[in-house]
């Protein structure tokens, strides 16, 4: 069983800000320490644009440059958004027990801890509406709570689930550290700001 990080990703063929890779729209880009330096800025590229609408008036006024226009919003506002989420596979059959939904973001992925530590329930957006619950010592996870009765379920001990919230979670830490590399490189007017934005995005900002 794996449990991997992953960005919704749209299509952008006429982007130009910065180099970007090659995605198909509504796929998933899995986010690691391994991406290369063009997926990394496929993933700034998608973050920064999930978040790419006019800021409040007490934020500052938009530049007009390009650049930092399209930067605006990630760099100011004070909730951010990253389409996507935590997926949960079975990697011997490839089955999807786990796949966030429309409207689910990144940046919630501390819901997990909600699950094993908290109320032990929690919903990641819908479109498949997958959810994952506390039963006895265990975690059930179904694919689709509103779908069909042969949505794919599966139930997995506590301290598994607790592993694979750990590895996706450093999976995410070595993404952003290769963001604080990529920003310095592509963005050096704006490295430091866009590493501590897409720090703040993925909810990494005030942890170790």
């Amino acid at each position: 069983m794996v449990m991997q990080p992953g960005l919704e990703i749209f299509a952008a063929d006429d982007f130009a800000l910065w180099p970007i890779g090659e995605h198909e729209s509504y796929g998933h880009l899995v986010l690691n320490g391994e991406l290369t330096p063009a997926e990394v800025g496929t993933a700034v590229m998608r973050i920064a644009a999930c978040n790419d609408f006019e800021p409040e008036e007490e934020h500052g006024p938009c530049p007009t440059d390009p650049l930092g226009s399209f930067l605006h919003g990630l760099l100011t506002m004070p909730d951010l958004f990253a389409a996507g989420g935590f997926r949960v596979t079975d990697n011997a059959t490839g089955t999807v027990f786990v796949d966030p939904g429309c409207c689910n973001g990144l940046e919630t992925w501390r819901d997990w801890l909600e699950v094993l530590d908290g109320t032990g329930y929690s919903s990641f957006g819908h479109d498949p509406s997958s959810v994952a619950e506390r039963v006895g010592d265990g975690v059930r996870l179904m694919f689709d709570a509103h779908g069909t009765d042969g949505s794919p379920v599966i139930e997995l001990p506590t301290d598994q689930v607790r592993r694979l919230v750990t590895g996706a979670e450093q999976d995410v830490r070595d993404f952003l550290g290769l963001v604080g590399t990529w920003a310095e490189r592509q963005l050096p007017a704006h490295g430091a700001a866009v590493t501590a934005a897409l720090a703040r995005a993925l909810d990494l900002a005030s942890t170790p």
